[in-house]
């Protein structure tokens, strides 16, 4: 405050100081006028400091317009001070003042206009509603209908003689009626008032000459007034905008020093139009004399080169990195195979120890036994081998000692003898294992059992991956059976089992279904009815019928994703009425479909699946085993390192394929997996291949149920249960498949030799094959022969199907489609539409609640979290876009042919400061990143659905996305700018275009992901085409409508293109503010806005995501 204040006083005195030499000045100036006449203005002094004291009165005019021109233009002139000094600061250059003073003797304050007059001046360009080119201002004391002087003529002006002015007076205008004469150089003097004002900086402001041809006083546009022939051409007579006044501004290939001069560019600067001085050209630019602006296109070819080259090095290392991924993925495979084989040397040691102890243990009770009798000793022999055939090398195995007197001795001394041989060997092998932890000879976990011995892989056996990961999974399952067996030895407890390792088991899940029935909502149709039954873990159960006979419906159904369905009945799982959805991550659905992410090899499939939904803290080797198995179960080994394959892309034939959409549940270990159609379109050996791999996972304990067609009888013979559908979901078997011929022959229905059994059945409920009428069954009756069979109750309807006595709508009732045509006979067509969009409402509803419905967790399996698939997700997805270049490419391409199109057609205009080649950037730029942006969600819907529903994170899958698309967010801005800007060179900076691209570019890839996850691919890209042509004329619309005003302000390209326009519009000033602002006001725009504008556009985008997001999780589909 103290420096302001010292400051203020200093700058106070030097203006005192000023005004006491000019009053003593101008005194003398007027005494001695007689005498001297003109000469005395010939002083440089005097002319000095009669500049000086003009120009610090029109520098002061800030104060008295500052408010003003805050509250009227404060959208184009945000600093005041600052643009008032780059219109006004003649500080450098006062020369044409004094040449003034001196044409005016004098005179010169007594004809510059006051504050009022250039208030008057000023308003008249943003309240006249008369055309942008009239020059005439409205009457006014001076020049009027009444009385109009010399002075009030375009480039003339007036004195205001003995009155005196005051130039800070901002409300009155003086009376300037005399000694009028030409304005003078660098002021122009407008029509209709009698003052001069100072030409801004920018200007070229020389005296004007008479064109005797045209009759037009040249370089300006007015003519000398016919009734005057003494009247010359003066000054210049208007300051406006480009459009109205382009002979004031500074000529392009010109810069102007000061109002009065004009200079040619010398080679190697440029000069814009309104230049004060030259500007430097870039080292690599090409600048000739007067040239307007500078040639930095090669810049452009530069940016676009280092771009392209940064990409092809992303484009290639992306193999390396693949492969070094890949190379990592087999150190953890051969890690995995590590551990389990120092698993198996550890329980070895163990199970060396235990089995000496339980040796000394079987002794100790031989020598026991002899004191009892020999029944009891033949009981416990015989409880024993009740245990049944126990696997070699387990506790089970060790053949009992005999217990009877006779023979103890000599079978003694065998034991004994034995003993110490095996004894020496056991030693010798538990030497090689602490010596040689890495020898293979330590995986032979059954001591003494020379055949298991034998079977062991060796050397080079243990080489191939193959060999390696199967007999590592062979030791886990045989470490798994030695559990289970520990858990029934009838001498457990002399001898404790205690195990250093914890094996996983996975947990049962029963289903069973009693009554279950679903039909339509809104529609009195059956697709299910009354089926009852039970599936059970560690059997594989087949679904099967003809077509329409809801087997699909009923897996569906057991799985919790029958939507839109009334559902009778009900579903135990475990005994107890749980939803099924509460054991949802123990749960594998394989759709009918095979939706496998194409762009990922087989083992980037099941490997992602098995991060995602094993649990979370099962170790790394142990999943990696588990996938290993799968390979290796399913037959894929050969090509684990192929891609899967797509539409356009050929990858893996189809039953590989199908077997990778049968792994991606395997790998997560389910202890109920469903299977819609696993070996439609398989051969013979594909379809056992896999029902084998199936029926190993049903061993573990896995409730195993699948729908088949047409199976060959030998892969008939290996499902444990069938359930049979006839048309209208009823049952009409369920059980046994090895029942079931003994079933239907009881019935009369005998399969002929050379026969499939189940497509004799199949053909029978189609309709194709008729039983015997000696039988006395017909279709119909199936289903309540079976009901009554199992002593189920029986709808009316169907026993009088049975009974024979069924009429047309009893059978319509079977497939439940009585009602339903009854009713459309008696509606009108209005009623049956009304219908229909009812049950299509219901439809959309259910979708709803079910993908919102929660249920607690009964699985007892924590898989990853958010944040840890979060992890997952972006791995994959950072992969597949790898794999992906060409399209990106083409995206790329297509950015910079629009570049140097728009670049080269649309030239920055300086009357709109470019808007129209930035209207056409909004346009492109929104249309060509959204329609690229639909590929990130509209190609990958089926995926998400069924990852979704089996669990995984939707957070973590949009936000992988989302991350890996703002790559391109940050790239294709600066490839659009690469050719756009330097072909189109406006005179905002890099920076700020780039940032609006930036922000441009989220806010449309949001609403892309809004479009492709709402609607359909095709109306997807119609949208994307039409939003941003459509959006932008609104935002660019010029009527007087507020409804499109209101709409207009909440368009995205609106707040992109004044963004554009604001930054370029920043860089106009001196003689260019009347342009600024008439322009701004015109537009709409405001230069305060700009960050505003980049907040609204990133709001936007976020909002969209937010919208898409949703839309994501409630408009899905389930698979």
């Amino acid at each position: 405050m103290r420096r302001e204040k010292v400051n203020a006083y200093r700058n106070l005195s030097v203006v005192l100081l000023v005004v006491l030499v000019v009053l003593s000045f101008s005194q003398r100036v007027a005494c001695g006028q007689d005498e001297e006449g003109s000469n005395s203005y010939t002083n440089p002094a005097a002319q000095q400091i009669f500049s000086e004291l003009v120009f610090s009165r029109i520098s002061n005019f800030t104060s008295i317009f500052k408010d003003d021109i805050t509250k009227n233009f404060g959208f184009c002139i945000t600093d005041v001070d600052a643009d008032w000094d780059g219109a006004f600061n003649f500080s450098k250059n006062t020369e044409f003042i004094s040449v003034c003073a001196k044409k005016t003797k004098g005179d010169l304050t007594q004809r510059l206009c006051t504050a009022a007059e250039i208030k008057f001046y000023f308003n008249s360009f943003f309240t006249s509603t008369s055309s942008k080119k009239t020059n005439y201002l409205k009457p006014n004391k001076n020049c009027n209908l009444s009385s109009w002087v010399a002075g009030c003529e375009p480039g003339w002006a007036c004195s205001a003689g003995s009155h005196k002015v005051d130039l800070k007076n901002s409300k009155d205008i003086p009376v300037r009626t005399t000694n009028c004469a030409a304005c003078c150089e660098g002021f122009f003097c407008p029509n209709g008032i009698t003052c001069m004002i100072p030409c801004p900086l920018g200007a070229y402001c020389p005296l004007a000459k008479l064109n005797r041809n045209t009759g037009v006083c040249e370089p300006y546009r007015y003519q000398l007034p016919p009734s005057k022939p003494n009247h010359t051409c003066g000054g210049a007579d208007v300051w406006a905008d480009i459009l109205s006044s382009s002979e004031v501004f500074c000529s392009a290939g010109s810069y102007c020093p000061s109002t009065v001069q004009k200079l040619p560019c010398s080679k190697g600067h440029y000069c814009r139009t309104g230049s004060t001085s030259q500007q430097q050209c870039f080292r690599m630019a090409t600048c000739e004399p007067k040239s307007a602006n500078q040639n930095i296109t090669a810049y452009g070819v530069m940016l676009f080169a280092g771009l392209s080259f940064l990409l092809v090095i992303i484009y290639n290392c992306s193999d390396q990195v693949l492969a070094t991924r890949e190379k990592r993925q087999a150190k953890s495979r051969e890690k995995a195979v590590q551990s389990v084989r120092e698993t198996a040397q550890a329980r070895e040691k163990w199970k060396s120890a235990k089995d000496i102890a339980k040796k000394h243990a079987i002794g100790l009770q031989t020598q026991l036994s002899r004191t009892f009798s020999r029944r009891k000793s033949l009981r416990q022999q015989e409880m024993l081998k009740g245990l049944g055939q126990a696997k070699p090398g387990s506790n089970a195995a060790l053949t009992p000692m005999p217990l009877s007197a006779p023979g103890a001795p000599q079978e003694s001394s065998a034991a004994s003898k034995g003993k110490k041989k095996e004894k020496s060997d056991l030693s010798k092998m538990m030497n090689e294992i602490e010596q040689d932890p890495d020898s293979h000879e330590g995986f032979n976990l059954e001591i003494g059992d020379k055949n298991i011995r034998k079977q062991a892989p060796k050397g080079k056996q243990l080489h191939t991956q193959s060999q390696m990961f199967r007999y590592a999974y062979g030791q886990i399952e045989k470490e798994k059976a030695l559990q289970e067996q520990n858990k029934n030895l009838t001498f457990s407890g002399v001898i404790s089992m205690a195990s250093d390792i914890e094996i996983r088991k996975r947990p049962t899940i029963e289903v069973a279904f009693k009554n279950l029935t679903l039909s339509l909502k809104g529609k009195n149709k059956h697709l299910l009815r009354c089926v009852t039954g039970k599936i059970l873990p560690g059997r594989v159960s087949a679904v099967m019928g003809p077509s329409g006979a809801g087997k699909t419906t009923f897996l569906s159904a057991l799985a919790g994703k029958a939507t839109g369905c009334t559902m009778g009945g009900m579903i135990l799982v475990n005994g107890n009425i749980e939803s099924i959805h509460s054991y949802k991550k123990i749960i594998g659905f394989v759709p009918q479909d095979d939706i496998v992410h194409g762009n990922l090899t087989v083992e980037e499939n099941l490997w992602f699946s098995a991060r995602c939904r094993l649990s979370a803290d099962l170790p790394k080797a142990e999943k990696v085993l588990v996938v290993e198995r799968v390979i290796e179960s399913l037959g894929l080994q050969a090509v684990r390192d192929s891609l899967v394959g797509t539409v356009e892309k050929r990858g893996i034939s189809g039953g590989q394929r199908k077997r990778v959409n049968v792994g991606l549940e395997m790998v997560m270990e389910p202890s109920l997996l469903i299977l819609d159609e696993p070996t439609s379109g398989l051969d013979s050996s594909s379809s056992q291949l896999l029902l084998r791999a199936l029926r190993r996972e049903a061993l573990e304990g896995v409730n195993i149920c699948m729908v088949v067609h047409q199976p060959s009888y030998s892969l008939f013979r290996m499902f444990d249960d069938l359930i049979l559908l006839a048309k209208g979901g009823h049952t009409v078997y369920h059980g046994p498949v090895k029942k079931v011929e003994e079933y239907f022959a009881s019935l009369g229905i005998t399969v002929p030799e050379r026969v499939n059994p189940p497509d004799y059945f199949i053909d029978i409920l189609e309709g194709i094959i008729k039983p015997s009428t000696s039988t006395g069954v017909n279709v119909k009756q199936l289903p309540v022969r079976w009901m009554l069979h199992n002593g189920y109750p029986v709808p009316m309807d169907m026993l009088q199907s049975a009974d024979g006595m069924a009429t047309a709508s009893g059978e319509n009732s079977n497939h439940g489609a009585n009602v339903s045509n009854n009713g459309s006979d008696s509606q009108s067509f209005a009623g049956e539409f009304w219908q229909d969009v009812k049950f299509n409402v219901k439809l959309q509803r259910d979708n709803i609640q079910h993908n919102f419905l929660k249920s607690n967790d009964l699985s007892n399996r924590n898989t990853p979290g958010a944040f840890q698939q979060y992890k997952h997700f972006l791995g994959r997805v950072g992969k597949q876009r790898l794999r992906e270049a060409r399209p990106q490419a083409v995206d790329f391409l297509i950015l910079l042919l629009a570049g140097i199109c728009l670049g080269t057609l649309a030239k920055v205009s300086d009357e709109t400061f470019g808007s129209l080649g930035y209207t056409y950037t909004v346009i492109a730029v929104s249309l060509l990143c959204k329609i690229a942006a639909l590929r990130s969600f509209g190609l990958d819907k089926l995926h998400y659905w069924r990852e979704s529903a089996s669990g995984m994170s939707s957070l973590a899958y949009f936000l992988s996305k989302d991350t890996i698309d703002h790559f391109n967010t940050i790239i294709k801005p600066l490839v659009y700018l690469s050719m756009f800007y330097f072909f189109n060179n406006p005179r905002s900076s890099v920076t700020d275009n780039y940032i609006i691209l930036v922000c441009l570019v989220y806010c449309v890839t949001g609403i892309a992901y809004a479009l492709a996850i709402f609607l359909e691919p095709g109306p997807a890209q119609l949208w994307s085409v039409l939003l941003p042509v459509v959006l932008t004329l609104i935002a660019t619309h010029n009527s007087n409508n507020k409804i499109v005003d209101v709409l207009a302000n909440l368009c995205y390209t609106k707040w992109a293109l004044e963004a554009f326009v604001i930054a370029n519009a920043k860089r106009y000033s001196g003689v260019w503010l009347v342009t600024r602002c008439g322009s701004l006001m015109n537009s709409g725009y405001d230069l305060n806005h700009w960050y505003g504008c980049l907040a609204c556009l990133i709001l936007t985008g976020i909002l969209s995501r937010g919208v898409a997001f949703f839309c994501m999780v409630t408009f899905q589909k389930k698979k």
